[in-house]
């Protein structure tokens, strides 16, 4: 036989050999596109899982209106790695113009103790505000603007100290640069109940947590496993 005869038999027997291979890969890709994936032959890398919340709410949702002796607020809730803020609301102490740092800090911080609404819920927001956490006006020797809470800053959830700051700083609750001055309790535990309204009230400053300044920037609303030290010591 010659070498030409031998080189054509050698293609029919590969051609044959390979027949199978071919089609077995026909059908693999039939079925591929018959399950909506197109075939490629390149490895496709399709990222992270989608998340399954989205953090806005409906653009079908009724709006408040700041109606009558309610006003419209913003609260700042935990979705996802950030704090973002939703709008409520909600009677106001003192009416729509209340310039009372403390009650409105008070109301603030009911706000944001409570549990999402349905709509919240559903768009991932949700709340790392201590139920039992309280708040009252600072002790003697503190700036008029001073807050204390009921526990010492460092023993704070960091999103909840990030919720607090960031709802506090467009209120009255907030310095006139918009700054929220936090502190924790006296050492007496004199903060934690009614009795710290009281002027003449308090322990010395000396003898209570120190005071630290925050304001609510882009960094703390975006990382606010920050807000342990974001603060400026006063």
């Amino acid at each position: 036989m010659s070498r030409d005869g031998v080189v054509r038999r050698r293609g029919r027997t590969r051609r044959r050999r390979a027949a199978p291979v071919t089609v077995l890969l026909c059908v693999l890709a039939s079925l591929a596109t018959g399950c909506g994936i197109r075939a490629t032959s390149v490895p496709v890398d399709a990222g992270a899982a989608p998340s399954r919340v989205g953090c806005v709410l409906p653009n079908d949702r009724e709006s408040p209106d700041g109606g009558g002796a309610t006003s419209v607020i913003r609260v700042y809730l935990v979705c996802g790695s950030r704090v973002s803020p939703v709008e409520r609301e909600v009677r106001m102490p003192g009416g729509r113009s209340s310039a009372e740092r403390l009650p409105v800090a008070r109301k603030l911080l009911d706000e944001l103790q409570r549990q999402p609404r349905v709509t919240e819920d559903t768009a991932g927001f949700e709340t790392a505000v201590p139920e039992q956490l309280t708040i009252s006006k600072g002790t003697d020797g503190d700036p008029d603007e001073a807050l204390r809470l009921s526990r010492p800053l460092d023993e704070l959830p960091r999103y909840a100290l990030a919720q607090i700051v960031c709802t506090y700083a467009d209120t009255s609750a907030a310095d006139a640069e918009g700054g929220v001055v936090l502190g924790g309790p006296a050492e007496d535990g004199s903060s934690d109940g009614d009795s710290a309204d009281d002027a003449t009230g308090g322990t010395d400053s000396e003898a209570a947590a120190p005071l630290r300044r925050y304001e609510c920037g882009t960094a703390l609303r975006t990382h606010p496993q920050s807000a342990e030290t974001a603060g400026t010591q006063l």
